[in-house]
């Protein structure tokens, strides 16, 4: 007898329908599983066996021909077992309720019950964009499924739980749709500004960056609070929405990264090890291509902590995702297209000792040893980096005073308004803030008065800046502007642009 059951395959983030069509006929005892698939499908015949047997159900002693459709497109995976066991049983005739439209979804243990699976929440969507409405997924992923409103999901234990939902023998409760609000609320961040002492001149730049979505390099001797402030970032950054929520979810959910409460309801903070290779940062894999730290850091930040210590290549490969706020990986297996539309914030120290241009150590360096140590860092990379800070120690009477610091929430607030300025002024646009402006952007949004236009000429001249630089701190203006509600450039505001061009200049 012939059945059909729907499954869903991954290609990067998209979901593909894929039907698992079953044929039992009388013959050598045989099973072909045929339509390109990997190792973990292949080995998945001994744990369907398995859990067929040990769920009181009968395994067919026959030729067993199980084909994936389409057939073109490479299934990888082990949450192929449960529509693999399901059609087995259609076919069998130890299954004769209706199943069609109904998506399934899960990784079959021995004794048949069901385990989570990743990518269930890209499938879901993707599935309910087809048309797919009702789905059955393993115990494990109900948190995650819970997210998407306009389905029926049942999370199930076992494969006996599933035979018994589809005839009828017990009843079973879908999924309960969950609050994103609730969930958003039930977050709290670790870090706080008001935790920072001193430093007004880079809490100023790391407010001015998240305020335009602008990257940001804080250099400076160790110990002076690089990483603290870093860490601050996501606290100052405007609270996700739902939509935002649900593309970083993806990202998690596919690389089997996602906590218990199923969603990502907070801005990521990513900190790769100085370490990390190329593929790690842009995503990538021998079997499957899997998303990458850039990627991991969608809507949030990428935190590279020592810049100069990564790898040329690695920090290389950074420059077209930040440009384009995508990531196309190919491989043989095929390409696949991630977004990486993050925050870089890097840190360095200003030379192998760390005390190069510090108000309080010594640097006991050689000047070629500080020029080896900062051509770690291409020119092309720090062009694209539009903030660059120097970041120096504080004395002992900032640190034990009783001063109070500005909080996270404070700070937030302005850039919050900020970024509503943003909003309106791009509505229509394809863009939401003034760091992913292009030219015809910056033409219609940033006009210059003559006497910003000749401050801009002197700072262009005296650092040697490049035309993207020149972009750079113009749009870092207006962000400026934004933060000082300001309808125009004034030369203050490209004045403090220019400022945090320092590594241009060589002075960090």
């Amino acid at each position: 007898m012939l059945s059909k059951i729907t499954g869903f395959a991954l290609n990067g983030l998209e979901g593909v329908p894929v039907d698992v069509e079953t044929d039992i006929n009388k013959g050598m005892v045989s099973y072909d599983l045929v339509g390109l698939p990997d190792t973990a499908v292949k080995e998945s015949k001994e744990r369907v066996r398995s859990a067929i047997k040990n769920s009181a159900l009968y395994f067919p002693v026959n030729k067993i021909t199980i084909n994936l459709a389409p057939a073109d497109l490479k299934k990888e995976g082990s949450h192929y077992d449960l529509p693999l066991a399901i059609s087995i049983l259609k076919a069998g005739d130890q299954l004769t309720a209706e199943t069609d439209g109904i998506v399934f979804l899960g990784e079959l243990a021995l004794d048949g019950s069901l385990r989570p699976v990743a990518g269930i929440l890209p499938i879901l969507i993707s599935a309910k964009a087809k048309g797919y409405v009702n789905f059955i997924v393993p115990a494990g992923n109900a948190n995650e499924a819970s997210y998407i409103e306009g389905t029926k999901v049942f999370a199930m234990q076992s494969l006996r739980d599933v035979i018994d939902l589809l005839n009828g023998e017990r009843v079973f409760a879908p999924v309960e749709h969950r609050s994103f609000k609730a969930a958003q609320s039930a977050q709290k961040y670790n870090y706080d500004m008001s935790l920072v002492r001193g430093q007004k001149v880079a809490k100023r730049a790391l407010e001015i960056a998240v305020a335009g979505g602008h990257n940001i390099l804080l250099a400076g001797p160790p110990g002076t609070g690089k990483t603290l402030l870093a860490r601050c970032i996501p606290t100052i950054m405007p609270d996700m929405t739902f939509e935002e929520a649900l593309e970083v979810t993806k990202i998690h959910s596919v690389a089997g990264s996602l906590t218990e409460e199923g969603i990502v309801s907070m801005r990521p903070f990513r900190t790769p090890h100085h370490t990390a290779t190329t593929v790690s940062l842009c995503g990538g894999g021998n079997v499957k291509i899997r998303p990458g730290e850039i990627s991991m850091a969608h809507k949030g930040v990428l935190f590279l902590d020592e810049l100069p210590e990564y790898t040329r290549h690695a920090l290389e490969s950074l420059r077209q995702p930040l440009e384009d706020r995508v990531i196309t990986v190919t491989r043989a297996g095929g390409a696949i297209t991630f977004p990486a539309d993050f925050m870089l914030c890097a840190s360095m120290n200003p030379c192998p000792c760390g005390n190069y241009g510090s108000a309080y150590l010594t640097c006991s360096c050689t000047p070629a040893q500080v020029h080896k140590y900062r051509s770690k860092i291409s020119g092309p990379l720090l062009d694209r980096i539009d903030l660059q800070v120097e970041v120096d120690g504080i004395k002992y009477e900032d640190l034990a005073g009783e001063s109070k610091e500005e909080s996270s929430a404070q700070v937030k607030e302005r850039v919050e308004k900020a970024r509503a300025i943003q909003r309106e002024r791009f509505r229509g646009e394809s863009i939401l803030v003034n760091a992913n402006m292009g030219e015809k952007q910056i033409k219609k949004y940033c006009r210059l008065s003559a006497e910003c236009e000749e401050i801009l000429r002197n700072a262009f001249e005296a650092l040697h800046l490049s035309a993207r630089a020149r972009s750079r701190i113009i749009k870092v203006a207006r962000t400026v502007a934004d933060l000082a509600f300001s309808e125009e450039i004034k030369p203050e505001h490209i004045l403090e642009a220019a400022s945090y061009r320092s590594y241009d200049s060589g002075s960090l």
